[in-house]
């Protein structure tokens, strides 16, 4: 059977999403819990739509798996959710998946949030989900910096990797919002795809337009050039969440 899993986890004191030896992951917990689960305590494998760094949370990551055995959806999301270790990962919700759906392939578009506290005393309550920047931010500046990111355009200028080592770095987003109220501010994106540490670029640069050390045109100039440069920083890992992936 395949099964499809919404999964949310705290991404604090994990390595990132992908299992890696000698560190703790998010696919790593859940292939554990899972394991038991299986026949003789076969492995199984969970894939995931995509990767998230260290630190990066997830609101609504999607995974799917085959598993030998057949189970109600509560009766896995159950299974699972008893066998994990820790309390900063949760099965939110399993479904039974066509044979043919692939988390990562069958995907439509992603939303990311990211989320800024914009005070000069960070509040501690908010320190594993907000990024801190103490210097006043323009909104008006960032919203219109924001909207020359819309489109499909070519996003090699805010990824962190080698345009060698993937097919494309064209990518298309749909909605790009910045909302600021008293000293929260969030990012909301919305696209089709998003390259290694795109989004947290993408957020680094507009906190830059934010503070005044950028203009918002400036967003052309640098997609345009498709040249990775030191004008464009990864805003911290902390602030930034996968919040939903969405499909047919």
């Amino acid at each position: 059977m395949r099964y499809k899993l919404t999964i949310s986890y705290d991404g604090t004191d994990f390595h990132g999403w992908q299992a890696q030896q000698g560190f703790r992951t998010v696919q790593q917990e859940l292939e554990e819990a899972i394991r038991p689960l299986s026949p003789h305590s076969d492995p199984v494998i969970i894939h995931g739509s995509g990767r998230t760094d260290g630190g990066v949370h997830a609101n609504g990551q999607v995974a799917h798996m085959d598993l030998d055995r057949v189970m109600t959806p509560t009766q896995l999301r159950r299974a699972v959710n008893g066998r994990l270790r820790c309390r900063d990962t949760r099965v939110l919700e399993a479904e039974v998946a066509a044979p043919d759906f692939d988390a990562r392939r069958s995907a439509h578009g992603k939303e990311y949030r990211y989320r800024i506290w914009n005070a000069e005393v960070m509040d501690p309550l908010q320190r594993r989900y907000r990024a801190h920047v103490t210097k006043p931010l323009n909104i008006d500046s960032m919203r219109k910096a924001a909207a020359h990111f819309i489109g499909e355009k070519d996003f090699c200028a805010f990824c962190a990797t080698s345009s060698h080592e993937i097919a494309s770095t064209v990518r298309r987003i749909y909605t790009l919002e910045v909302d600021g109220d008293g000293p929260e501010v969030e990012l909301r994106v919305t696209g089709n795809g998003f390259l290694y540490k795109m989004v947290r670029s993408i957020a680094g640069f507009l906190i830059s337009v934010g503070i005044g050390h950028e203009s918002p045109e400036a967003v052309d100039e640098i997609i345009e050039s498709k040249i990775r440069t030191s004008r464009v920083n990864s805003a911290p890992p902390q602030g930034l969440t996968l919040w939903r992936v969405w499909y047919d």
